[in-house]
């Protein structure tokens, strides 16, 4: 019988402790982790999805989710930001497993330490993976130059190739929408806008691309706009979704865990002993623990899923955004309870778990939003709306 896996052979105690240490002070002082991507990339975090035969770690999805609850639970913006990158290499693993070998120079990019970035968010486009304002222009010989702006492009300060999508209307097929890869270049400028509540450690800021160019080689789709079931978007639709679901849960669990040790230190002057005997902070941990275990079942069933191919149909879509909500809503109303369960101690800034209910409140802004996720799942019920 294979031995389960084991996420402290990727993340050991000490290197989660050094993460987690630096965490409050890029939180603080609103800097990129730089150190941990270092420890992060020498330790083959970067090619933890990489198949082995091109020089990674050869782990499942299932797995990988369960090391970005590890390192969520130290860092939530450092597992954010990682996840961007984790989102190219899953899909190059989602389409490889499938025979499409398309994105073999990410694997082999990562497996070197290189990172990819995720430039695909922009300002006021719902249709998300299903329209693009950045528009693509054919520069005649089988690539593109994109011109456009993207937001929430995390890993900004250190990626070295960025996945983005645009818009071609000019081709005599068009409109087609195009996937591509971008090199760090003077036609690709990042902003130095990152300034907000939480997750201030991933850097995400808005990323102007100035004619940016994508030799024909690093053009990996040209699909028509709208959506359908071609395998690069399943891929960018299921890794992203269950790895920011992970990231969540992970925050989640971190929020319990220092729950349980306030109630298990905080002693009350009424009683004269620990509050882990009130039977409303027993309650309130209770409610915690009913709520977050329910979801690293679901995330491991689901990744499990897409790593063996598991034919949803037309419910996939539905499933991935709906473990990614679920994940989102509930990591919130853990931490709601923790800070209770804290006291007053957790409304200073200084506290880890001040850090994380500002954190967990950026869940509400990635794709599946909550409308999103419910259109979703009632099409996948009910059929379009007639």
């Amino acid at each position: 019988m294979t031995a389960p896996f084991d996420p402290a052979q990727f993340l050991p105690d000490e290197l989660i402790a050094r993460i987690r240490e630096r965490a409050a002070v890029h939180d603080r002082e609103n800097t990129f982790p730089t150190d941990d991507l270092d420890d992060l990339r020498a330790a083959g975090y970067l090619g933890i999805l990489v198949p082995a035969d091109r020089g990674g770690a050869g782990l499942t999805l299932a797995e990988a989710s369960q090391l970005q609850q590890r390192l969520a639970g130290a860092a939530p913006a450092t597992a954010l930001a990682l996840n961007m990158h984790l989102v190219w290499t899953g899909v190059a693993k989602v389409l490889r497993d499938r025979g499409i070998d398309d994105l073999a120079f990410v694997q082999e990019g990562a497996a070197r330490g290189e990172v990819f970035a995720f430039g695909i968010s922009e300002a006021g486009n719902d249709l998300v993976l299903f329209g693009s304002d950045t528009d693509a222009a054919p520069d005649g010989a089988g690539g593109y130059r994109f011109t456009g702006t993207k937001i929430f492009t995390s890993l900004s300060p250190v990626w070295d190739h960025l996945g983005v999508h645009g818009l071609d209307a000019t081709s005599p097929d068009g409109p087609q929408m195009v996937f591509a890869f971008l090199d760090r270049g003077d036609d690709v400028v990042a902003r130095d806008d990152w300034d907000t509540l939480g997750m201030r450690g991933t850097q995400s800021r808005t990323t102007e691309l100035r004619g940016a160019h994508a030799p024909a080689h690093r053009v990996v789709r040209r699909l028509p706009p709208g959506p359908q079931p071609d395998p690069l978007v399943f891929g960018i639709f299921a890794v992203f979704e269950i790895l920011l679901a992970s990231v969540y849960t992970g925050i989640a669990r971190r929020a319990i865990d220092l729950a349980v040790t306030a109630a298990t230190t905080r002693t009350s002057k009424k009683t004269g002993t620990t509050y882990a005997n009130d039977p409303d902070i027993r309650w309130r941990v209770a409610e915690m623990a009913l709520a977050y275990d329910a979801l690293p079942p679901q995330l491991a069933v689901l990744a499990g899923d897409v790593d063996g191919l598991v034919d949803h149909g037309g419910r996939w879509f539905s499933l991935v955004a709906g473990v990614k909500h679920r994940a989102v809503t509930m990591a919130k109303q853990v931490v709601d309870e923790a800070v209770l369960v804290g006291g007053g101690s957790s409304y200073f800034a200084g506290s880890e778990i001040s850090r994380l209910y500002r954190d967990v409140l950026a869940g509400m802004f990635h794709p599946s939003d909550p409308e999103s996720a419910h259109s979703t799942a009632a099409s996948a019920w009910l059929g379009p709306v007639a």
